[in-house]
């Protein structure tokens, strides 16, 4: 896994947590939300080649 996945996620998570913040002190929660969801949708896209990997390895591992 590399580090800078990890700053790229922090950073996903400083920057929605901010706008959210705004947005809802703005009056549109349901915009907030949908920025929310759009952004796990994002930082699930990049793990899920890591958590394939990971099932592959213990797949191997085990010899399943």
């Amino acid at each position: 896994m590399e580090i800078s996945l990890i700053f790229k996620i922090a950073a996903v998570g400083v920057l929605v947590t901010i706008l959210s913040q705004v947005l809802k002190h703005s009056g549109r929660e349901e915009h907030a939300f949908l920025l929310s969801l759009a952004a796990l949708i994002l930082v699930l896209s990049w793990i899920v080649p890591y958590i394939n990997d990971l099932f592959t390895m213990v797949q191997t591992l085990f010899s399943l």
